[in-house]
């Protein structure tokens, strides 16, 4: 059966079950009712509480999440993010009391998301900050003659200057010297966004570019002016957040785990028909042509030890290309592929991989959600050879095909978007196209099974 409308649900009872479907309230505020309205929440701050920690490509914001769980999440009590990123839907979930569990497979946007959703003694935490802003202080500072590379960066003066360097190599230290784990990824997030920003990249852009010599010549970065200051930042979001997870009756849990849903969900950390409502935003295609998330984390990655940051781009969806081309459960998707495939086979194989890895993913999350729970995706229909792709509608209904109910779509204009209005879908010179300006908020329903 498909729904249509998402405000006032009232569905038939299971005969053979005699298993009625909860009603769906309406959420509303100062006699306004919010759902068909406003998605694009132009001119809202997104960086309250924790999510002022660290940029991060195509972050969800959390106006979004935070819609979500009051439309169809009020009485949840479990929130999964199949693709948590840096955790926005987790501290999303966390302030209004649910359980979140989330997964990625970058380990610097789970060291981020896990930072956000930690609650460290404040007091502890002070004393680091107290120390480290002294430290900072201090003019002079000698490096260790040993200290020369950091595995994982060929040619460290390339993307970094010897002033720069010197002065990381000294804040890494006294990061590393802290014990508590809690607090030290607190100050593991705030050096790793002081390395990209202090780095010799534009820090406009989410791949790895270097600016050019006439740029470098004056460009002089302060590390320590850099650092304290997103210390004080997020020290202030942080006291925020604390005070709404302590004015709740018991404290929510945040778990976050790097397993691939592409592959499985272990039943031993999520079992099934256990997760109330699923918000996530997962990539909107391939990495190596869309977002580079491998790339962005790489230096700060690097510089704090992190797994492989390399590989994060091979692994993540469409990663590895299929041979052969497959029918999909969206006649919609086939035909933009066909149309693909007429201009050129190897992308259309490149495209057909990452909507198999996509497939897949939704075929693990779906066993994990409760009878009658939730599952939000937001997405962008992204071109290729111009011809645009109908993802929205292929999450629509590669979910019906789970035996999921539509409940709505909703779209959402982009604000601000850090992207460039138009592309080259060819990469022939002088051939461009307008990039995505549109989001799809897709609400699906688990049937009673």
């Amino acid at each position: 059966m498909k729904i249509n409308y998402p405000y006032c649900l009232k569905l038939s009872m299971n005969c053979e079950n005699k298993v009625k479907e909860p009603q769906l309230v309406i959420w509303e505020k100062s006699g306004e009712r919010f759902g068909k309205n406003d998605w694009t929440f132009n001119g809202a701050s997104t960086r309250q509480l924790t999510h002022c920690y660290h940029d991060y490509p195509a972050r969800m914001i959390p106006q979004i999440s935070d819609k979500l769980l009051k439309l169809f999440g009020y009485k949840a009590k479990t929130l999964f993010d199949p693709y948590c990123g840096t955790g926005t839907s987790l501290v999303e979930g966390m302030i209004k009391g649910l359980n979140v569990y989330g997964t990625d497979l970058n380990p610097l946007a789970r060291l981020i998301a896990q930072a956000k959703t930690t609650l460290p003694d404040l007091e502890q935490l002070d004393k680091q900050i107290n120390r480290i802003n002294k430290f900072a202080l201090i003019e002079n500072k000698k490096l260790a003659e040993h200290k020369t590379t950091i595995s994982g960066i060929n040619d460290l003066n390339f993307w970094f200057k010897k002033d720069v360097i010197e002065k990381l190599y000294q804040i890494r230290e006294q990061i590393q010297s802290i014990t508590e784990e809690s607090i030290r990824i607190f100050f593991d997030v705030v050096f790793s966004e002081t390395v990209r920003e202090c780095s010799n990249t534009r820090n406009d852009e989410f791949k790895l570019y270097r600016y050019n010599p006439r740029q470098l010549e004056n460009y002089s970065p302060n590390v320590f002016a850099a650092i304290t200051q997103k210390i004080q930042r997020n020290r202030i979001g942080l006291q925020n957040f604390y005070d709404i997870i302590r004015s709740l009756k018991s404290a929510p849990v945040s778990q976050i785990f790097d397993f691939n849903t592409v592959a499985a969900i272990p039943k031993a950390i999520i079992p099934d028909d256990s997760i109330d409502i699923v918000i996530t935003s997962p990539p909107y295609g391939d990495s190596h042509t869309t977002v580079a998330y491998g790339q962005y984390s790489r230096l700060s990655s690097a510089w704090l030890g992190l797994n492989e940051p390399e590989k994060v781009d091979r692994n993540l969806m469409g990663g590895k290309v299929i041979k052969k081309q497959i029918i999909f459960p969206c006649e919609e998707l086939n035909f933009s592929i066909n149309q693909i495939n007429s201009i050129d086979g190897k992308r259309s194989r490149e495209v057909s991989s990452f909507y198999q890895d996509l497939l897949l993913s939704i075929s693990n999350v779906v066993k994990v959600i409760k009878p009658f729970g939730y599952a939000c995706y937001v997405i962008g229909n992204r071109k290729v050879k111009g011809i645009e792709l109908p993802t929205g509608r292929a999450v629509r209904d590669f979910f019906i095909y789970y035996g999921f109910d539509h409940v709505d779509t909703f779209t959402r204009s982009i604000p601000n978007k850090r992207m460039p209005s138009k592309n080259s879908p060819t990469n022939e010179a002088g051939i461009n196209d307008n990039t995505m300006t549109k989001e799809y908020v897709v609400v699906m329903r688990k049937k009673y099974q």
